[in-house]
């Protein structure tokens, strides 16, 4: 991750109800590879492209808690700061600033016109 610059989209995610069939869409498209969690098929997935050193995106399994989605993510050096410009520019909170366990901290945002994206500070190495 330390070779990405802030500011640049250095993740994606797809969220779904289905992810085996979207492990096998992609997979067969892409050549995408998948590393599955220890809870299964209800674990985040990890996706490497053909010829890649590290994941660039995930597959959330959302058991159809929400409704399926696919959203970039971009790595930014403040997310708090990120989320009160993007509020001053027009744009709205749809997840809030979360820290996840591993020292990731992230929220989920939308554009003035309403699209979806993320922003995301990774874990301190």
């Amino acid at each position: 991750m330390s070779a990405t610059a802030y500011n640049s989209v250095a993740w994606f995610e797809i969220g779904t109800d289905r992810p085996a069939e979207v492990r096998k869409f992609f997979g067969e498209l892409f050549d995408w590879t998948f590393a599955i969690g220890p809870e299964g098929e209800m674990s985040y997935q990890e996706i490497t492209a053909p010829g890649a050193d590290a994941p660039s995106g995930g597959i959330f399994p959302n058991g159809g808690a929400s409704p399926d989605y696919a959203v970039f993510y971009v790595v930014v050096q403040d997310v708090a700061a990120t989320v009160a410009r993007a509020q001053e520019l027009g744009g709205k909170v749809i997840v809030p600033r979360t820290e996840a366990g591993n020292g990731l901290v992230f929220a989920h945002l939308a554009d003035s016109a309403g699209h979806h994206f993320g922003v995301f500070t990774p874990p301190a190495v």
